[in-house]
């Protein structure tokens, strides 16, 4: 059988496979699993009751959707604060800040409107690990906690959970933003109202595009998948950088003042660098994904910095930085974790770093993201294949002759998809016809 939980906790169209039936039976299984432990058993031995944080973003669906969430954490037992419309990462914040014994995060991050998703944190706001997600899983078809009368849960408005999220942003700062002009598009999404009131906060002259959701616009044309807006805003105004989130504001890519793209790589290089220099780069190691880019790799080997490579998503990220206490890594699409002030990829706080990093040093975005040198990257999905193509012979010697041939000014990457027949090809060169003639030889090749 298909799991129900993906990479990133339950996700699909909401009403098609995702139903308030299923989002009630899951929050009762959630209960089920997580209200049991050591801890947790003590708390109720004390006398206190277990308790929730439920958040979403703002698509439409996520009003149905949390309500049968609470509806079956309440039905449990739990008591629910109600944060509303908030990012992800504040709900991962407000779990740990308050000692929630777990919380509910739903939306769908970058997918469009009609989509919608329900994300579970452990208590300390951290994602859960596979086990655990099978354990609810398998709970949802078993007996649920049916309390009566006075152990029935209560559902309450948690009323300063933005403000408690933002204070904890701005005291995370290195250095103020006075001075810059930031451009903000927050994608129609959960950060539309936190993040331009936060960067203000900080010091920043702010100009926001795309915080005007409707329900249906999450995405639609804004945010950290659709940057064009963002670069033209920034280059009009002649703002000093722009921040781009996604839905969910789980994440952040940029923009700098001629309105070039800064991705996850480069911001992650800019803030490895800083974090060295003031002492506070654990190990003086990075953790990116096998995606990253080999500039990345050159440009902190240039730096002293080592770097710890994880397979592409950002739970692995985060389990390597758990694992041994590193502080900073994320992806190249632009997750980015900062292990001493989140438990998960936060854009607030990665783009708030970002910009503070300008003010601190007094030098613009592009003089910054200078500290890495891009290789051109080509990406081809060979779509309709066994995915354990790529690991047939043929396959292999043809990988074999393209690295050959790039040396050590490129490198190539077959990846079979976790869910599609499908397997990608990425090729790095120094040049972008090199790249993109050894991806299509390779690709080729896989398709057979």
């Amino acid at each position: 059988m298909t799991r129900l939980f993906g990479t990133d906790g339950v996700r699909g169209l909401a009403n098609g496979p995702l139903t308030a039936e299923l989002a009630l039976t899951l929050a009762q299984a959630t209960a089920v699993v997580l209200g049991q432990g050591r801890i947790a058993e003590a708390r109720k031995a004390a006398g206190k009751r277990l308790t929730a944080v439920v958040a979403r973003d703002p698509r439409i669906s996520g009003q149905f959707l949390s309500a049968a969430v609470e509806a079956g954490l309440a039905s449990s037992g739990v008591d629910v604060l109600d944060a509303g419309t908030l990012p992800t990462p504040a709900a991962a914040f407000l779990i740990n800040d308050i000692d929630a014994d777990f919380g509910v995060m739903i939306s769908a991050s970058h997918n469009p409107a009609p989509d919608n998703g329900i994300k579970i944190f452990a208590r300390g706001g951290v994602k859960l690990p596979d086990e655990v997600e099978q354990r609810i899983e398998d709970a949802m078809a078993g007996d649920k906690l049916r309390p009566t009368g006075a152990e029935v849960g209560r559902v309450v408005r948690f009323a300063d959970a933005e403000d408690r999220y933002a204070i904890h942003l701005l005291a995370s700062l290195p250095h103020r933003l006075d001075g810059l002009h930031v451009v903000l598009d927050c994608a129609h999404g959960a950060a539309s109202g936190v993040s331009p009131e936060t960067f203000r906060n900080a010091g920043a002259k702010v100009t926001v595009i795309g915080a005007d959701p409707d329900g249906i616009n999450i995405n639609d044309g804004y945010g950290s998948t659709h940057l064009d807006r963002l670069a033209a805003e920034v280059v009009h105004v002649g703002a000093d950088v722009g921040i781009a989130h996604d839905g969910d504001a789980d994440r952040c890519l940029a923009v700098d003042a001629d309105g070039r793209v800064v991705d996850g790589d480069q911001i992650m290089a800019i803030l490895a660098v800083a974090m060295k220099q003031r002492g506070r780069l654990f190990d003086d190691t990075l953790v990116a994904t096998v995606m990253s880019n080999l500039g990345l790799h050159r440009a902190m080997a240039a730096h002293g910095i080592r770097i710890e490579t994880t397979g592409v998503g950002d739970r692995y990220v985060l389990e390597r930085m758990n694992e041994r206490g590193y502080s900073l890594g994320g992806e190249q699409s632009g997750h980015v974790i900062m292990s001493a002030y989140a438990t998960t990829g936060d854009g607030l706080l990665t783009g708030l770093h970002l910009c503070a990093e300008m003010a601190r040093q007094r030098r613009t975005l592009a003089d910054l993201a200078s500290v890495m040198t891009v290789f051109p990257q080509v990406l081809i999905n060979v779509r309709g294949v066994e995915r354990s193509r790529a690991q047939d012979a043929d396959v292999l010697a043809a990988v074999e002759v393209a690295a050959a041939q790039l040396g050590d000014s490129g490198r190539v990457l077959l990846r079979p998809s976790g869910t599609e027949p499908m397997v990608r090809v990425m090729v790095e060169a120094a040049s972008e016809a090199d790249a993109q003639r050894l991806a299509e030889q390779l690709a080729e090749v896989v398709r057979g």
